[in-house]
């Protein structure tokens, strides 16, 4: 039975895209900037794949011989985040922007959520998930407000302390945002975001749920569960598709229990009836906790992470899978800003490291596959190889990377 890996990197961007300029995000680039961060950073196993072989990649050797096939993608849709960019990696673009609040929500949007929750707001206006609590957190304590904000993405948040609002009701309030927010207003993800402690002592907690807009055509997922196909999601994938094409799911607190739930996938028995299978997994920390925070540091330490499970990962694979490392965007932590940043993705595709399969499944190594020009042909060239109905966008690249 072929398998289908894809480990999406969050935020884990490799240079500018053409149109950087109109995003504010001239010159970033994720990868590099937090390599030279912090003054030089060992990636021995990515870089064995070829990541150092990725024009945009700097600080990362170049390897001569690389495991897998590699290049890059730009994101042919609008915007930045990471709702688009899941859907354009699964062959659904995002013609327009999902629309954003520079300046905070219409005043009339705002009234008819507080009518909906029962509840006035504090805050409206953009900021980052940290700094809110330190501006806001107090005064929700004493009124019981919850805290609206967003940011340069296209979100709607809703931030409130567990001891004050219980998240089951926090949890309803953004499902009444969610059924609220269509239309002109139909933004991309509406946000729980739970914290606890006390005043100068906030935390923001790992019972974060994200209701994002329902994909508005078929994706990768969806075709291949049509099929029969299992479809499982680790992480916050589950949240990007709202469900959708998905049929198992396994919830994760971070990248290090992500990692190790993917780890169990790969190990565990799938039902031979099914006639293929699609594991996708989002490694969330590089941009929540680090790219969003400006934690150069951070974010270098969770690429060593990542790097350092690598080998037990490509140990997992079997003879008939197709393994995909990429990314959604970009989120440069050593710019002024700490939102997404407009940048090319990393490609790394490979099969199992110690060959195998048919000659339908073995994946070449070393392929240089260019600069791709939509996330969409990850896509497409996963539905050639699962031999389905392929996505509306992309190009298959299969040919060049199946022996």
């Amino acid at each position: 039975m072929k398998r289908v890996i894809i480990i999406v990197l969050d935020g884990v961007g490799v240079g500018e895209l053409p149109d950087a300029a109109s995003y504010g995000d001239v010159g970033t680039n994720t990868l590099s900037h937090v390599i030279a961060a912090v003054g030089g950073l060992e990636l021995p196993h990515l870089a064995n794949l070829g990541l150092g072989n990725i024009p945009g990649v700097e600080g990362i050797p170049q390897e001569s011989r690389p495991g897998a096939s590699y290049g890059r993608m730009a994101e042919r849709g609008a915007g930045k985040d990471s709702t688009a960019g899941h859907w354009e990696l699964a062959g659904l673009i995002v013609e327009h922007p999902f629309p954003t609040y520079p300046e905070g929500f219409p005043k009339d949007l705002v009234h008819e959520f507080e009518a909906r929750i029962g509840r006035k707001v504090l805050g409206n206006f953009p900021c980052s998930g940290t700094e809110i609590l330190v501006q806001l957190g107090e005064e929700h304590l004493t009124t019981g407000r919850p805290i609206l904000y967003t940011s340069a993405d296209s979100v709607f948040q809703i931030a409130a302390h567990e001891e004050v609002i219980a998240l089951g009701e926090l949890y309803r309030m953004c499902e009444a945002a969610r059924a609220m927010l269509t239309g002109e207003h139909a933004v991309a993800r509406v946000i729980a975001r739970p914290f606890v402690g006390p005043p100068g002592r906030f935390e923001r907690t790992a019972k974060r749920r994200d209701f994002s807009l329902v994909p508005h055509g078929p994706t990768l997922l969806s075709l291949a569960a049509a099929t029969g196909m299992r479809v499982l999601a680790i992480g916050k994938v589950f949240d990007l598709y709202a469900g959708h094409g998905i049929t198992a799911h396994l919830p994760s607190k971070g990248n290090t229990q992500t990692i190790e739930l993917l780890r169990q996938a790969l190990a565990g028995d799938t039902a031979e009836s099914a006639p293929g299978e699609i594991i996708i997994a989002n490694l969330v920390d590089f941009d929540t906790l680090y790219g969003h925070r400006n934690d150069a540091e951070g974010f270098a330490r969770a690429l060593r992470e990542f790097d350092d499970a690598l080998p037990a990962l490509l140990d997992g694979l079997r003879e008939s899978d197709l393994l995909m490392i990429t990314a959604d965007h970009g989120n440069d932590p050593t710019t002024p800003g700490t939102d997404h940043t407009r940048e090319h993705v990393p490609l790394l595709v490979c099969g199992p490291p110690y060959g195998g399969g048919t000659q339908e499944t073995r994946v070449r190594a070393g392929c240089d596959l260019g600069l791709r020009t939509t996330f969409a042909d990850l896509g497409a060239t996963c539905a050639a190889y699962l031999q389905i109905t392929p996505p509306s966008a992309g190009e298959s690249f299969l040919e060049e990377i199946i022996k």
